[in-house]
C-alpha cells in the first residue's frame, strides 16, 4: 500500500489540493516533511496548482481558491447543462452503428449517449462506469465490458490501471471522453488524476477518440491531462467561440456543434 512519501507527482499534487480544501492552510514545511520531499519541490508544486486555479499561493504556504476546481459527484453533474448534454448524447450516438466496439467514461455527457443506444444490437460498451452498465440493464441487445478497479462513490466509477490488460483483445472502434476542460496547451483535461489514469491507455487503444462536453468546458483545465489535441478525431459540444473553432479545425479536428 502507498504510504504518502511513494506517491507520484500527480498524486501527490491532487492530494495537496485535497489537503487545502479540508485544512484550509497548509505550509511548505508540513507538506515537504508529510511526502519526504524538499520545500523547493513542494514550492514548485504549490505554483503548479496556483497556475491551474486549484489553490492560492501565500507566504510560507496555501490556501484554498474560492473559486477553485472541485470534483462534483456524478448526481451533481448531471443537473449541469442538462438540455445540452442530450442534445450532444444523440448526436455522438447517431455515430454508433450496432455492431460496434465502444468505450464510454464516467462522464455525465456520455451517460447521455448510453440512453440513445437501448434499440442497438450486438454493440459492446466498455466502461469503467456503473451509471453506465445501470442504465444499460434493460437492453438485452448490448453487451457491456466492466474494467475494474477500486470503487469511487463520488463518480459511480472504478478506478485503477489494474483491469486495462484485459482489453489489449478487443478492437474498440470508438472511444467518448468527457472533459473537465480542454486548451491547446494542454489537451483533455480531468480534475481526477485517477479518472486520467483510466483514460490516458483508452485514448491511444481506440480507433477514433472522440471528446464529448458543453461549451463550458472550453478555456478551462484540469490538474490531469489525458489526451493532446493531436490525439483526437472528433468533438461534439453545443457551442464554441468562433475563433477557437477555426483553430481546432485547422488541426483537422472534426468539430460538431448541436
Amino acid at each position: 500500500m502507498k504510504t504518502h512519501k511513494d506517491l507520484y507527482l500527480q498524486e501527490r499534487q491532487s492530494d495537496i489540493v485535497r489537503l487545502v480544501s479540508e485544512n484550509e492552510r497548509v505550509s511548505v514545511s508540513e507538506l515537504s516533511h508529510r511526502y519526504g520531499v524538499s520545500e523547493v519541490t513542494i514550492r514548485s508544486d504549490l505554483q503548479v496548482l496556483a497556475n491551474q486555479g486549484l489553490l492560492v499561493r501565500t507566504h510560507g504556504g496555501a490556501v484554498p481558491n474560492n473559486q477553485r476546481v472541485t470534483i462534483l459527484s456524478l448526481t451533481a453533474r448531471l443537473q449541469l447543462q442538462e438540455q445540452e448534454k442530450r442534445r450532444i448524447g444523440r448526436e455522438a450516438a447517431k455515430g454508433i452503428n450496432s455492431g460496434d466496439a465502444i468505450f464510454l467514461d464516467t462522464s455525465s455527457t456520455t451517460l447521455a449517449i448510453a440512453k440513445n443506444l437501448k434499440k442497438h444490437r450486438y454493440l459492446t460498451i466498455i466502461t469503467n462506469s456503473l451509471a453506465v452498465a445501470q442504465e444499460m440493464l434493460d437492453s438485452p441487445g448490448s453487451e457491456v465490458v466492466m474494467i475494474g478497479g477500486r470503487l469511487r462513490r463520488d463518480t459511480a466509477s472504478l478506478v485503477g490501471i489494474e483491469g486495462i490488460e484485459m482489453l489489449r483483445d478487443y478492437h474498440i472502434q470508438k472511444g467518448f471522453f468527457g472533459i473537465h476542460g480542454i486548451t491547446f496547451e494542454a489537451g483533455l483535461t480531468d480534475v481526477s488524476v485517477d479518472e486520467a489514469e483510466v483514460k490516458r491507455p483508452l485514448v491511444k487503444m481506440c480507433r477514433q477518440v472522440i471528446a464529448v462536453f458543453d461549451s463550458t468546458k472550453w478555456g478551462k483545465i484540469g490538474l490531469s491531462t489525458f489526451a493532446k489535441l493531436h490525439e483526437i478525431d472528433q468533438i461534439i459540444s453545443d457551442d464554441a467561440p468562433v475563433e477557437i473553432a477555426e483553430q481546432i479545425r485547422s488541426l483537422g479536428i472534426d468539430l460538431k456543434l448541436v
